[in-house]
């Protein structure tokens, strides 16, 4: 036996670019999933990015299928088996219409000046039409306009027009009449189409539609234009496939037509339409393929259902019936019966009237739709459409105001108080600053709530401009990343041992020459005096203390990086207290000011802030080896223009903020990438000790330090600490 995924290969499927817009995603699915059930083979809808995309996969024959331009439909025809074009209003060809504002009418004659949004170049409708159409009364568009931009869709173009940002746009339209374009006008803007209107139509054209390639083989291309072509014929549920494309159906190019003969597949869809007297025969039996239930129908009338239909169907409708006449009201049923060796889906009404004219009695109607295709494909729309229902985790829709348009339950689950605060939940206040200042899908912003913390993910959709949200609780990657942390730094600390040893020589040599060296000299000079041997005793005295001053030195050197090391080491302090960060950092600010004032000038912008619980002298050394930072990152030289900025605000999440921020000469990537490890440094008179010791104490206390650093623009360090 064959492998059918080699014998029967997918069908690849390229759409125009969808512009991000979610409704054109599900649609594309939709359509794939449908038309692989009708043709018996898999049919994969790839949404292409550039409408240049798909000329190029056209040409390198990489693709079966293709929704094309009118443009590519004509260049491409020659080569392709066939062409479907587009069925809009009756109309296998349309028109382009140039819209403007209707309180500000334009003309051919008074466009120059004028600003143009098109859709996108190779867009025959919203670009190549108008502009072949200007150029045909002799206007240049390069010359013409002050400004054309390509918007992607249609929709944008048009509110583009209505929002004042351009002057005019093309729409195509299968009628060069006012009330067609309306009508399409309304699709995209509703009710503000009024305030929009055309002054201009241009020659028609052919309708844009499918490519079936030359690589598509000709058994398959036979069933999908059987397919496509029936789809506004059979109904069946089936023609909002075509929804996708904005049309109401396919026809075959004339020049196709001619070559091909289509074998339809006979309808699957069956209609079935009775009415039946008081007596329960049938006055009227009417099947949209002369079959019922795998039976010929064809000359039942005056039969009744028992006798026209087969057993299963007739006692199943013959009751239905009945108790529609007995109740008088209408009755509907589903059922599913076995119809030439499958099973199929059947939805069966049943409705009271009058005696029809010439019958003594009333009567009942009876219709009977085989509704199996259509319930898989209400299947398929549910499976789609209940994506963010049953979506594990939170998900929202803001306005770009922030106001809620939608929350699933599990939002409302997480945040109970979602609705109450509205724009002021610190999920809205936070996601609306990201976007505001961040870009979307880098530094994903982070928010404490509730003990735990929740991920942000935000993305703009273009067709409604609203936010999507999605909320993810990392709580426990947190927990593990604190878990980690501390491993790392306990593991870091023994594989720095070398590193320390080394930085620890250094004072220990000199400190152990010159206190040897004392020694010698104190000895020397006890023994002189002894002896009553007294020469150069003053400046003997004076080497020896300044030996022992040097000492001194090494040996507060070694203190100072023996107790960052045990700050490193050390587990948090347990006995904190609610700590005012302001006079922490203005504190810090005068232990700094000497060396300030000839380096920089300080800004301070101190918003509200909560306090914090922490160990205030420790927060003290942050904040100090900060700004020692940061004022050692500029230079002297520059101190007219040197600016230290030093602010505190309060975070969508209720965290205390403070930022220190320094106009230097910056980091590399390279830098920044290792700026908190501990003994790294730039600078030859440095330990490289600060950076690395205030990174432990501020995530010792549960929050972070980051910081943020360009070329010769600056550098910015944020500590972010919890109120709770």
């Amino acid at each position: 036996m064959r492998d059918k995924t080699v014998s029967n290969p997918p069908i690849r499927f390229l759409i125009y670019p969808a512009q991000g817009e979610v409704r054109e995603h599900v649609r594309a699915e939709f359509f794939g999933r449908v038309l692989s059930q009708r043709v018996g083979r898999p049919v994969m809808v790839e949404l292409a990015r550039t409408y240049e995309s798909i000329e190029q996969e056209l040409a390198a024959d990489r693709v079966d299928m293709v929704w094309a331009t009118a443009e590519q439909c004509n260049v491409f025809e020659p080569k392709a088996r066939a062409i479907l074009r587009a069925v809009r209003a009756g109309r296998c060809h349309y028109h382009a219409a140039l819209i403007c504002r209707a309180s500000e009418p334009l003309s051919l004659q008074g466009l120059q000046g004028r600003r143009a949004a098109w859709v996108a170049p190779m867009s025959t409708g919203g670009h190549l039409l108008a502009i072949r159409h200007l150029e045909a009364q002799g206007l240049t568009p390069s010359e013409l306009f002050a400004e054309q931009r390509f918007l992607g869709s249609y929709r944008n173009a048009v509110l583009a027009v209505l929002e004042g940002t351009a002057d005019l746009t093309s729409l195509y339209t299968p009628h060069p009449d006012e009330y067609a374009v309306r009508a399409l006008l309304a699709e995209r803007v509703g009710g503000a189409e009024r305030e929009l209107t055309a002054f201009a139509f241009t020659e028609p054209t052919l309708s844009d539609g499918l490519i079936l390639t030359s690589r598509m083989p000709e058994e398959a291309c036979t069933a999908i234009i059987a397919a496509l072509t029936s789809l506004t014929h059979e109904g069946g549920g089936l023609d909002s496939m075509l929804g996708l494309f904005d049309i109401e159906g396919f026809t075959l190019s004339s020049s196709a037509r001619s070559q091909r003969r289509l074998h339809a597949p006979p309808a699957r869809t069956e209609f079935l339409a009775a009415e039946l007297d008081g007596e329960g025969r049938c006055h009227r039996l009417w099947s949209s393929t002369g079959m019922a239930f795998g039976q010929d129908v064809r000359g039942q009338e005056g039969r009744t259902l028992e006798e026209a239909l087969p057993p299963e169907a007739s006692a199943i409708l013959g009751s239905l019936v009945r108790a529609a006449r007995h109740n008088g009201v209408a009755g509907r049923v589903e059922c599913r019966l076995e119809v030439g060796g499958e099973t199929r889906l059947y939805a069966a009404e049943a409705t009271p009237r009058g005696a029809p004219a010439g019958q003594p009695s009333a009567c009942t109607a009876l219709l009977v739709r085989d509704i199996t295709e259509q319930q898989l494909l209400e299947l398929e729309l549910y499976r789609l459409a209940s994506f963010p229902l049953l979506h594990p985790e939170p998900m929202l829709e803001l306005s770009p105001a922030g106001a809620l348009v939608y929350a699933n339950p599990a939002a409302n689950h997480a945040f109970p108080d979602l609705q109450v605060l509205g724009t002021g939940h610190p999920l809205v206040e936070t996601t609306l600053e990201w976007v505001r200042r961040g870009k979307p899908g880098e530094n994903l912003p982070l928010v404490h709530l509730g003990g735990r913390y929740w991920e942000l993910m935000a993305s703009v959709l273009p067709e409604t401009r609203t936010l999507r949200l999605f909320v993810k609780d990392v709580t426990a990657r947190k927990q593990i990343e604190a878990r980690l942390l501390h491993a790392d730094r306990m593991a870091a600390l023994g594989s720095l041992a070398s590193r320390v040893g080394h930085e620890m020589n250094n004072p220990l040599a000199f400190m152990m020459a010159n206190l040897s060296f004392a020694r010698e000299e104190i000895s020397r000079l006890r023994e002189a005096l002894r002896t009553g041997q007294t020469p150069s005793r003053i400046e003997d005295l004076d080497e020896v203390v300044d030996a022992l001053g040097e000492s001194l030195e090494g040996g507060e050197r070694l203190k100072t990086i023996i107790q960052d090391l045990r700050i490193l080491a050390r587990e948090p302090p347990t006995h904190r207290a609610r700590v005012d960060l302001h006079p922490v950092l203005e504190d810090a600010l005068k232990l700094l000011r000497n060396e300030l004032r000839h380096r920089a000038r300080l800004e301070k912008d101190f918003q509200p802030v909560p306090t914090v619980e922490a160990d205030e002298a420790r927060l003290g050394q942050v904040f100090l080896n900060l700004m020692i930072n940061a004022v050692q990152a500029m230079s002297e030289q520059d101190a007219q223009r040197n600016v230290l900025r030093v602010s505190t605000r309060t975070g969508p999440g209720g965290e205390a903020i403070v930022e220190v921020q320094d106009t230097g000469a910056g980091m590399t990537p390279e830098v920044l990438s290792r700026l908190f490890e501990p003994f790294f440094t730039t600078r030859s008179n440095s330990a490289g000790m600060g950076l690395s010791v205030c990174h432990a104490i501020v995530t010792s206390l549960g929050g972070t330090l980051r910081a943020e650093s360009e070329l010769g623009t600056g550098t910015l360090f944020t500590v972010t600490l919890p109120t709770t």
